[in-house]
């Protein structure tokens, strides 16, 4: 009498992401549910391969049949201590679950997990967090809005101000170009590199780059001024959406436009292909980069993000604009290119 009611019962269980199987069962739920690109094993298994991360995560399940997913990175640095991130790397990848007590029982099964990977911190980039569970919603905004028709109609739907400086951009004498292979790479982190350092953070491992692209619909678009890279962003395809996550341009990028010519023909580039939605990814609240996404016409919405820290300890810091870093930021702005991109990898591992 009591076996059918125990089969209907919920459990959670770690993941088991060597196992093939195991990891279409996820993708398919992610799918299903409509989850991001940073819910998908494929995202997770990147990011440990490219940075030595462990790449884990809790299913529920009942009768057989997934009802919830929580992606895990467990994330240790030297510098910024130990964490459980969902998800890794990522601006996205909370719970996908089907209601609040599933939700629950993956958060309490993550405490758990957490513990056991000596992680005094557990970190969710949305979706839903217990009550027990700090949320905050004005530490940071997504950006996303429709594509237009058509290149001109996709130029008018830029704001008066930006526009005006995607069309001087247009007038410079600046080629672009799109691709995936050797060349297409090596330009992509050369300029990223050099526009993390001038920002003064350190510079993620050339390998983290390498089996995203390798694991995901992905490009890179270059801007290129007499022939020498100027700007370039590797830009990730997900569900119709196009994402530029990894981008910058060196210093001669605001003098040539070249950050406004890339985001435009990224525009153009992601509608030939298919998308329906630009994703500006998410920006600090009040920051340049806010402010310059809000000028070309996206509306800022908030983020909602948790965290969870063992008693007796303290959330990790690694929040640029804490006082703790300020200093840390001025010296790596001064950092020559060379050492910056030797010692950056080592450091940026540990970001999560």
């Amino acid at each position: 009498m009591n076996m059918p009611f125990a089969l209907n019962l919920e459990t959670v269980r770690e993941a088991d992401l060597s196992q093939p199987d195991e990891v279409q069962r996820i993708e398919g739920f992610v799918a299903a549910q409509g989850g991001a690109v940073f819910h998908r094993p494929a995202w997770l298994r990147a990011v440990e391969a490219g940075t030595g991360q462990i790449a884990t995560g809790l299913i529920a399940e009942r009768s057989g049949e997934i009802t919830g997913w929580l992606p895990l990175t467990v994330v240790h640095s030297a510098i910024f201590g130990r964490a459980l991130a969902s998800s890794g790397f990522a601006v996205e990848g909370g719970i996908l679950g089907a209601d609040d007590a599933t939700g629950t029982a993956l958060c309490r099964a993550a405490e758990e997990l957490a513990q056991r990977h000596s992680c005094t911190t557990i970190e969710l980039r949305g979706g839903f967090a217990p009550a027990n569970w700090n949320v905050t919603t004005d530490s940071h905004c997504g950006f996303i809005t429709a594509l237009a028709e058509d290149d001109e109609a996709q130029l008018i739907a830029i704001p008066r101000k930006q526009r005006a400086e995607v069309r001087k951009s247009l007038k410079n004498d600046l080629t672009v170009s799109v691709g995936r292979d050797v060349d297409d790479r090596a330009a992509h982190y050369a300029v990223y590199a050099e526009s993390v350092r001038n920002l003064g953070t350190p510079v993620f491992p050339k390998a983290l780059f390498k089996h995203a692209m390798d694991a995901l619909d992905a490009d890179i678009l270059t801007v290129r001024h007499d022939g020498k890279p100027v700007a370039s962003v590797l830009s990730i395809y997900h569900d119709g959406a196009v994402m530029p996550y990894w981008g910058g341009g060196t210093w001669d990028a605001r003098r040539l436009r070249a950050n406004d010519r890339m985001y435009y023909a990224l525009m153009c580039h992601a509608r030939q292909r298919g998308c329906d939605r630009f994703d500006f990814g998410r920006s600090k609240t009040g920051s340049g980069a806010y402010s310059f996404k809000k000028n070309w016409g996206f509306e800022p919405e908030p983020l909602s993000y948790a965290s969870w820290t063992a008693l007796g300890h303290e959330a990790r810091d690694t929040n640029p604009n804490s006082g703790r870093h300020q200093s840390r930021i001025a010296l790596w702005k001064k950092l020559p290119l060379p050492i910056a991109n030797r010692l950056g990898p080592f450091i940026a591992r540990g970001l999560g």
